[in-house]
């Protein structure tokens, strides 16, 4: 009998793998650092062998520390870096160029020549026209590569974000696949006809022959044949998608949050897509059996990288965990507010051009305050994503299931639940990224034979329950909206030091 699904997690900086028991707990992990390559300002690239060099290294270790084969491994689950790009030679399986990562601005320009067909593209997408997916990095690559055009014309190149990669990899070229959550973040694929668009293929003049096929999520992605033994490749997501089902999100208005660098949040809608009039992106959530799940999507640039700040920058705390602490010392911020927007402001405001702004200083704040107010950051972001969502969609937040780093911060969720008038629930196991592409693989193979089946399994580590009056929680939301309105009128002038 087959003992575990094996779940891949490739992300920005490292990659993952895990085993899962049929009782949906992680029983074995491996991780291995993956290199990021800066060549220019602004520009973000990795090298796809060493990509998935790393793959085979973590599932080498897996195998090893479980004293498994791959004999024991029922299917395999792959999650990714999502919008990530790479171009490979279909006859040779190499890459022809860096794989460009989805925080990559090196396309902006290609984008902002095609400005005008930003609603055009909305429209078909739910995307915002922007150099984070995948579209222009395709494009930017056969503009960098000899004969670039005629080659992927002649049908000599292949596209992929990660999973196709990864996926080619291990069945040794026999299989260009990806699933519709990685489709959906390419700006190529319409959400509402789930197919490559040939507008939108014009519109970049990328040709359909690099296209990998598109597969409902627990698809048979092909056998991994690079490894021993007979393993099919069963479960596919896009990392926030795949965390959205690893939280057991099934049902509209079910959403999660995971505290990372920045805050992703996502919002299960049902099977009617919407697009987004406030800022937010449509997406697609999974599809079963053809059947399409939509979500709503929201980002927060700044989570867990403004307490990397207070430590590394403003040298206030000397870990992130002392942010806790820090902050539990003082029983209020004193009336400060830090509004983070060191790279501008995501959901649902879009702003590139604010910064970072801090108000309401007086002599009376200390450390304790700031550090206190700079942590309340995070959850009042992550409340204006909410309010836009539950305002589009029309859906009550029934709770909010969290994972990331950030999450571990007792305080911080404290804080969310009391913003947000809502339940916060921290899972047991906060792996829920490779949980969630480990459960669409085994749903593939009947490992698990429903999605009720794991829900039983998935088990609520802490709840934190909302104990602020509402009076007290418009008077502090009100102060952080006004912070936030005084932030984007402020204009500031390149600094003469540049």
């Amino acid at each position: 009998m087959k003992k575990y699904i094996l779940s891949i997690d490739q992300g920005t900086t490292s990659t993952r793998a895990i085993l899962i028991n049929e009782r949906g707990e992680a029983v074995y992990k491996a991780q291995r650092e993956v290199e990021c390559l800066f060549p220019h300002p602004g520009w973000v690239e990795s090298v796809p062998d060493k990509i998935w060099i790393s793959v085979i290294d973590v599932i080498n270790e897996l195998m090893v520390i479980s004293s498994c084969t791959m004999d024991d491994v029922a299917a395999i689950g792959i999650t990714n870096q999502r919008e990530t790009t790479v171009v490979w030679d279909r006859h040779t399986g190499k890459a022809v160029y860096n794989a460009i990562i989805w925080q990559s601005k090196q396309t902006q320009e290609l984008c902002d020549e095609r400005e005008d067909q930003m609603n055009f593209i909305q429209e078909k997408t739910g995307l915002r026209m922007n150099p984070y997916f995948s579209a222009s990095k395709i494009r930017f690559i056969l503009d960098n590569i000899p004969e670039g055009q005629e080659r992927a014309e002649r049908g000599d190149l292949l596209f992929g974000t990660i999973d196709s990669w990864i996926i080619y990899k291990m069945t040794n070229g026999k299989s260009h696949f990806t699933d519709v959550t990685n489709a959906s973040r390419t700006m190529l694929y319409n959400i509402f006809d789930m197919k490559w668009d040939p507008e939108l293929l014009k519109i970049w003049n990328i040709p359909e022959a690099m296209l990998p096929e598109v597969k409902d999520n627990s698809d048979n992605f092909g056998e991994a044949s690079f490894f021993q033994g007979s393993v099919p490749i069963h479960g596919v997501a896009g990392d926030q998608q795949a965390a959205l089902f690893g939280q057991c999100c099934f049902h509209p208005g079910d959403s999660k949050n995971t505290y990372g660098t920045g805050c992703f949040m996502l919002m299960n809608i049902g099977d009617k897509p919407i697009i987004s009039k406030k800022g937010l992106l449509t997406t697609v959530a999974w599809r079963e059996k053809g059947v399409t799940t939509y979500a709503l999507e929201g980002s927060v640039f700044m989570g867990g990288a403004i307490i990397q700040w207070l430590r590394d920058q403003m040298d206030m705390i000397k870990s992130s965990a002392q942010s806790e602490e820090y902050a539990n010392r003082v029983h209020d911020t004193a009336g400060v507010y830090v509004v983070p927007a060191f790279v501008g402001l995501g959901t649902p405001y879009w702003d590139d051009e604010a910064r970072g702004a801090v108000f309401g200083l007086t002599r009376g704040a200390d450390r304790h305050h700031f550090v206190r107010a700079t942590l309340f950051s995070i959850a009042y972001q992550s409340k204006d994503v909410i309010e836009a969502m539950k305002e589009e969609a029309g859906l009550e937040l029934k709770s909010l299931r969290v994972d990331g780093g950030a999450s571990a911060n007792g305080l911080l969720m404290q804080f969310q639940s009391d913003i947000l008038q809502c339940e916060v629930h921290l899972p047991r196991f906060i792996e829920t990224t490779a949980l969630g592409a480990g459960y669409l693989a085994g749903l593939g193979v009947d490992f698990w034979h429903s999605k009720a089946d794991i829900e039983r399994n998935h088990s609520i580590e802490r709840k934190y329950y909302p104990m602020m009056p509402q009076r007290e929680v418009n008077e502090l939301y009100d102060g952080w909206k006004e912070a936030v309105k005084a932030t984007r009128a402020f204009k500031p002038k390149k600094c003469i030091c540049e």
